[in-house]
């Protein structure tokens, strides 16, 4: 397989450096290691076993290949890993090997081991980006932009607004996931059928203190079929990969050389074609996108093998290792962009002032339509702010000059789709004492002025953010 090159440029180095195969191994081991420590406690083994066992096996080289070979024989990687284990110990040390446990206790705590690291390592990375987002809502707070919908220019919005949509959705899937880790990943120990099976009234005590031992959660029961707490991980993971790749979809689209609103932190080779040097690609963004569509996958993949059957899945809890374990590296890998892009963005105001302008103004109708209302009523008032931006468009002029002339001077005949007898009757009298002044009828198609909340919606989430 073509991992290093098609694979894990999406993924965080340093959580690929964290997550081998030799460190899954060590996270069976640790489980292992655990149960026997827990057995001691309660007098289930002779004392020092555990310490013995730690010193024969923890420097013991397991044979990934060996190991490999075997998960196609036995059906997961816990019944080679047992059998490596066990004939490295002495005859005294083996009947205390893995005594009451069963395969799906060891991979499943494994993996909840494994992956608790890196829901810190993820956290960190949503503040730094929570962090970014507010500085540059502060600073833009003010600035105006073009707001668009069904990717068309609507009306004025302020690139602070903008921001504080993203950073609020980051955050909201921080907080979702904290609660997750907060909560803590689940220890897996319910033996083969999942009621402790030879131990009893002390098969539920002997969970919690593998749990303790490993700094995992303890579960109010086993959860071999109950997959809860796997879709609550997914599901959270997959809701930061959905707020970091609308961050991503933005900053692409502004940065469209034909938009050019913002472009992203610029790095030695970083963006560039390999036939056209001209080019700035925005090639975190689509290392971020890429990382999340791989993940919502990955999310359906779980979703379907939540309903397992009886006391052991068949297929279905196989099916989570890969998924599960890949969409924590890869949204480790978006928010590892998604960090450095939000602290470097690259804003550009004037061309968010001059793609205000590309319209001529008229993007501002929907102001000066409420603005000539009481003079004209809501029809009239539409039909003239509609037809002064057909006219600025075809005439090449500026909206606010076309409508000073036709609402005050009189100029030009109105066309609306309504056809002639509406036109003409749209048409205002320059003599009606009621109707706006030049001033107020430039100043509605100010696009500063008609920013709505903006302003106080970053007051919001700033306030909200910091809680």
């Amino acid at each position: 397989m073509t991992a290093a090159l098609l694979s894990h440029p999406c993924m965080s180095q340093d959580a690929l450096k964290d997550c081998r195969d030799a460190d899954f191994i060590a996270s069976m081991l640790a489980f292992e290691l655990a149960l026997v420590r827990a057995q001691e406690r309660i007098g289930a083994v002779p004392p020092g076993t555990a310490a013995d066992m730690a010193e024969r096996l923890e420097h013991h080289a397991f044979d990934v290949a060996e190991l490999a070979r075997g998960v196609a024989s036995g059906g997961n990687p816990a019944i080679p890993f047992v059998k490596a284990g066990r004939g490295a110990l002495p005859d005294h040390l083996k009947r205390y090997w893995h005594q009451g446990a069963t395969s799906q206790d060891v991979v499943d705590s494994a993996l909840m081991h494994l992956l608790t690291p890196r829901l810190g390592a993820i956290d960190g990375l949503l503040e730094r980006c929570r962090t970014a987002g507010m500085a540059l809502m502060r600073t833009h707070a003010d600035t105006p932009m073009v707001g668009r919908t069904l990717m068309q220019q609507a009306l004025p919005i302020t690139f602070g607004a903008k921001v504080a949509q993203w950073t609020v959705g980051l955050e909201q899937a921080r907080r979702r996931l904290g609660e997750v880790a907060d909560q803590g990943l689940p220890v897996q120990f319910g033996g083969a059928v999942g009621v402790h099976s030879g131990w009893g009234d002390e098969g539920m005590a002997l969970m919690q203190a593998i749990a303790q031992e490993l700094g995992l959660s303890c579960p109010i029961l086993p959860w071999h079929t109950n997959r809860q707490p796997i879709h609550a991980l997914q599901t959270a993971l997959d809701a930061v990969a959905g707020a970091v790749e609308n961050l991503a979809l933005d900053v692409s689209l502004l940065t469209q050389t034909e938009v050019g609103e913002v472009s992203e932190p610029s790095a030695p080779g970083m963006g560039e074609s390999s036939s056209m040097p001209h080019k700035r690609n925005p090639v975190r963004c689509a290392l971020i996108r890429s990382a999340a569509r791989r993940l919502h996958g990955h999310t359906s993949v779980v979703l379907g093998a939540v309903a397992q059957p009886l006391e052991r899945g068949l297929g279905e809890w196989h099916a989570e290792w890969v998924p599960l374990t890949e969409s924590v590296l890869l949204v480790e890998g978006a928010l590892e962009q998604a960090a450095v892009l939000l602290e470097g963005l690259e804003i550009h105001p004037e061309r968010m002032a001059a793609n205000l302008a590309v319209t001529g103004g008229a993007i501002m109708a929907e102001p000066v339509a409420r603005l000539l209302t009481p003079s004209l009523g809501p029809e009239r008032a539409k039909a003239l702010a509609a037809d002064a931006a057909e006219q600025a468009r075809q005439q090449g002029r500026r909206y606010a000059d076309v409508l000073v002339s036709l609402v005050l001077e009189g100029g030009g005949a109105v066309n609306s789709d309504a056809g002639a007898s509406t036109a003409a009757s749209s048409h205002a009298s320059p003599h009606d004492s009621t109707l706006p002044s030049a001033e107020a009828i430039r100043a509605a198609t100010d696009p500063a002025l008609y920013i709505g909340s903006s302003k106080h919606q970053v007051r919001a989430a700033l306030e909200w953010l910091q809680r």
